[in-house]
């Protein structure tokens, strides 16, 4: 790992993270990666049937199952992103991820996470626009418009987390290279950064009263 000495402080910058995640002995990982893995399983074939079934059956494709579909679709890359690395770590003696990787785990969380939140909130005003304006439904929500909405939930998402990414994988993380979650997170993040972290906990708090104020439009 790289060092910096800055008068009688000497750093050191961490180039890998270690993901502690779950005590216990082997059989209590044993347990646990059971318990992950029929959940994974489970959340990848309900969400592609989910798809396969609004795709193919010709009366489900409305606004509602439209939204439905993209959510399935989000679900399954949110699980996939983390599950598969966690499952790993369970009988691996490192756990180790790189800083890359992490950024990269780190990224793609954000994103999904996000547009799902985003994507949430359409589906309300969706079925807002469905209850209190039926008339004017089927010209509102049309096709052109459902697909905006979700292009913009993705852009929403997008936004978020290259922002997310940027400040918080720019802090210096030089106090300890042990993460204490099963994936890379904002808080357990921030735990380990050695630098300024306030601007990132100020930012993480604005974007999640953001969406907590589109949730509730």
């Amino acid at each position: 790992m790289p060092s910096h000495s800055n008068g009688n402080l000497s750093m050191a910058y961490f180039q890998d993270f270690v993901l502690e995640g779950f005590g216990g002995g082997l059989e209590t990982q044993a347990l646990l990666f059971a318990v992950f893995l029929a959940l994974y399983m489970v959340t990848v074939l309900g969400n592609l049937l989910m798809i396969i079934v609004i795709t193919l059956d010709a009366r489900l494709h409305s606004p509602m199952y439209f939204f439905l579909k993209n959510l399935s679709f989000l679900d399954l890359c949110y699980s996939s992103v983390i599950t598969p690395n966690a499952l790993a770590n369970f009988f691996s003696s490192s756990k180790i991820i790189t800083f890359a990787g992490c950024a990269t785990q780190f990224f793609f969380f954000s994103l999904l996470a996000t547009t799902e939140g985003f994507l949430l909130g359409v589906m309300a005003y969706d079925r807002f626009m469905a209850i209190c304006s039926p008339l004017h439904y089927p010209s509102t929500m049309c096709q052109s418009a459902c697909t905006r909405l979700v292009l913009g939930a993705y852009c929403g998402g997008c936004l978020n987390s290259v922002v997310q990414t940027s400040f918080t994988f720019h802090l210096p993380f030089c106090s300890s290279n042990r993460i204490n979650h099963f994936f890379c997170d904002v808080p357990p993040l921030l735990q380990i950064a050695c630098g300024n972290t306030a601007i990132n906990e100020l930012l993480l708090f604005g974007i999640c009263g953001f969406m907590m104020w589109v949730w509730h439009l």
